[in-house]
């Protein structure tokens, strides 16, 4: 493994424009399309034109019927996250410039990192749809992707709360806010090198944020407006100096609050 070179100073402002300009379009085509397939939804439930994809009638999936639900994960995945990315991108561009006149990187390696970064977040989006599969055949999410059990609603919630406050969630964050620590420490050549670093730090992302993904199930995937409030939640979170338990906690406590709400209203949540 080769050593970093000394952060360089900052990046030209041509260059960080580019570079803003090919994190936004990434992010921009994911929206877009997933923004598509929530109006096509939503117009075929109002009795409109036919869907691009629905979820199907509880025993009738197959493997098509998977697909377009890893994909739709896939792509939300990616309009999430990837902005969140960019903080590390940037720190990336800086540390490699001086590297790239010995010829040891590649200028479009950047491309590579994020396509490692979002390579980690496209495996967690199968093991998602997975997780999600059986909720269909079990009737407690709406053809919308929502759920209609207020115990599953309330259990992910509460879920996600008491995982703000581990420290699991605490390690894993540390490496999301400080990526030029990271990148120090697990500094790659070359754009194999670049892809395996973005890949590493996507899988501590995951760790991360995986349980406010699955929050998404209770509020409904297919809710733009609640997709949204989740990645500017993950947003400020990673951008926020460390430790930051504060933010954590209350959060945390917010959550397990909404979780017990829900639970509690669940038929037979009194007996």
């Amino acid at each position: 493994m080769s050593a970093a070179a000394p952060a360089a100073p900052p990046l030209p402002a041509a260059e960080r424009r580019a570079l803003w300009a090919g994190v936004l379009a990434v992010s921009a085509a994911a929206w877009g399309w997933l923004a598509h397939m929530a109006w096509s939804m939503e117009a075929f439930m109002r009795g409109g034109a036919a869907a691009a994809w629905m979820p199907p009638a509880a025993g009738a999936w197959d493997g098509r019927d998977f697909g377009m639900l890893f994909l739709m994960w896939a792509v939300m995945m990616a309009a999430m996250m990837t902005p969140s990315a960019l903080p590390l991108l940037q720190m990336y561009r800086r540390a490699a410039r001086g590297r790239e006149r010995r010829r040891l990187e590649p200028a479009a390696a950047w491309g590579w990192l994020l396509a490692g970064y979002l390579a980690a977040w496209t495996l967690f989006s199968g093991l998602a749809a997975f997780a999600q599969w059986p909720l269909h055949a079990w009737r407690l999410l709406d053809p919308m992707m929502e759920s209609r059990s207020l115990a599953l609603s309330g259990g992910l919630l509460a879920l996600a709360g008491l995982y703000q406050w581990t420290p699991w969630k605490d390690a894993c964050l540390h490496q999301c806010r400080t990526p030029l620590q990271f990148l120090l420490a697990r500094w790659r050549d070359g754009a194999a090198g670049a892809a395996r670093m973005g890949l590493e730090h996507g899988l501590y992302c995951i760790g991360c944020c995986w349980a406010l993904m699955l929050v998404l199930v209770a509020l409904g995937m297919m809710n733009i407006l609640w997709v949204a409030a989740v990645a500017v939640f993950v947003i400020v979170e990673k951008g926020l100096p460390a430790p930051a338990r504060a933010f954590r906690a209350a959060t945390g406590l917010l959550l397990l609050a909404a979780g017990g709400w829900l639970w509690a209203g669940a038929p037979g949540a009194a007996a």
